[in-house]
């Protein structure tokens, strides 16, 4: 089966060690994720592409029990759908990214930990292939 990301442009793929893809401003400085073609600070479409960091600190997080609405949603539903857990990670010195978890157990999730960029398996699509997008998982 063939792996093909949920969006190009959004992380570095294929990698061994992926990275999100984001942008930052040249007038202000500011990043942001996904990447954009304009400033949300400053307006300026100076902007250019910058590979985040891949490790950042939990800053809240949730569980998602249900499906979500449809579309945008377009992963598992019905038997098919695996609550999964959500959250923001904050990169240091970058920008929080809203994100699923790899881990689900809330018991196991503690604001502050430490986490690390993960490519998971997202779905099946129509030509067969396995979709591919990203997560944040605990450092061990």
């Amino acid at each position: 089966m063939t792996e093909v990301p949920i969006a190009e442009g959004l992380f570095t793929f294929p990698a061994a060690e992926p990275q999100l893809i984001g942008s930052r401003c040249t007038e202000c400085g500011i990043i942001t994720f996904p990447a954009q073609g304009s400033c949300p600070r400053c307006a300026s479409t100076a902007m250019e592409e910058h590979l985040l960091a891949r490790r950042g600190r939990l800053w809240a997080w949730t569980t998602q029990d249900f499906p979500p609405p449809s579309p945008p949603y377009a992963g598992p539903t019905g038997k098919e759908f695996v609550p999964f857990a959500v959250g923001y990670v904050e990169l240091p010195g970058e920008v929080k990214v809203e994100t699923r978890l790899t881990e689900t157990d809330p018991a196991a999730l503690e604001i502050g930990m430490e986490m690390e960029l993960a490519l998971v398996p997202f779905r099946t699509n129509d030509d067969g292939d396995g979709v591919v997008t990203f997560a944040f998982a605990p450092v061990a």
